[in-house]
């Protein structure tokens, strides 16, 4: 699980887990795919020698971080809005004891979290120059994904009261919840919720990467359905209440020329819409494009990486 907590001004509490150097100047934001949490590293060895400090926040109802309150509807932007108070509260808290990083940082999004990373961007210019969005489906009325008959069911949902929808949509999700909360990471966490299939076998195969991902996993299904619920609600039965081409930073889309979920239509789709974008495609591989991509992601955020700091040890 999350490796801290913040309690942000409304008084929810979100989980957080730090990686790489805390002291490095550069700050990155990863963004989890749905489902998902924030204890995943996509690639420990690239994320260790970066010099970069990476922060992750679980989202509403996953991992360590409480739900959306009652009567309110899960958004992407407030999701977007949670990491930029915890950013602003650290720069705050940090500079008295004499650690000054930089203004702005860089922020990357897997799957659903690149339409978190954007929204950020979007909302918030003033504390981010470099986006990376990873295996992001664009929106389904432009790149349509979405089965139509889950299309529908998500338009009845959204028509509902929040708290309805979000009862309703867990109650669907209660079996897959189940079952990977009785799962055992020995023994292997199913990963399909994820979109990973065939063609991401030898991406599975390096080392640590499946029992990360199942760890994952089990940890965004700690308080049940909910989180999920929350994210599916967001992007589906709801305006996204951001527009892409407000992002001013430079944008870096990268995407799995075998995606079955968010290849190549949905890259172009943003390299469209992004007003200082650039796209990359990783051939043969498929939804787990994220890790082999992320030393290049890394690269991108953090162009000049900075020695490693002594521990003191």
């Amino acid at each position: 699980m999350a490796n801290l907590t913040f309690t942000l001004r409304s008084g929810r509490r979100v989980g957080v887990t730090t990686l790489g150097d805390p002291v490095a100047e550069r700050v990155i934001v990863f963004c989890h795919p749905a489902p998902g949490s924030s204890v995943f590293d996509p690639d420990p060895d690239a994320s260790a020698n970066r010099g970069v400090h990476i922060v992750s926040l679980d989202r509403p109802g996953y991992g360590s971080s409480d739900p959306w309150p009652a009567g309110s509807w899960p958004s992407i932007v407030g999701a977007a809005d949670d990491i930029a108070e915890y950013i602003r509260e650290m720069k705050r808290l940090e500079s008295p004891i004499g650690v000054n990083r930089p203004p702005t940082i860089g922020i990357a999004g897997w799957s659903a979290g690149g339409r978190v990373a954007l929204a950020f961007a979007a909302r918030h210019p003033e504390l981010v120059d470099r986006v990376a969005v990873v295996a992001t489906p664009a929106p389904n009325e432009y790149v349509p994904w979405i089965p139509p008959e889950l299309q529908k069911q998500s338009d009845e949902l959204g028509r509902l009261s929040p708290d309805e929808a979000r009862s309703r949509l867990s109650a669907m999700l209660q079996g897959q919840s189940d079952a990977m909360r009785a799962a055992d990471l020995e023994s292997g966490v199913p990963l399909d919720a994820l979109g990973v299939g065939p063609v991401d076998a030898q991406v599975l195969a390096r080392r640590g990467l499946e029992d990360r991902l199942g760890r994952m996993l089990k940890d965004a299904y700690r308080q049940g359905p909910g989180g999920v619920a929350a994210d599916i609600l967001s992007y589906t039965a709801r305006p996204w209440g951001f527009d892409p081409s407000a992002v001013r930073a430079k944008t870096l889309i990268i995407g799995g020329e075998a995606d079955p979920i968010a290849g190549h239509p949905h890259a172009a789709w943003y390299e469209r819409v992004l007003p200082d974008s650039r796209m990359e495609m990783f051939p043969g591989v498929g939804h787990l494009v994220i890790a082999p991509a992320w030393e290049r992601v890394l690269s991108f955020l953090a162009p000049h990486p900075e020695p490693l700091h002594d521990s003191g040890n």
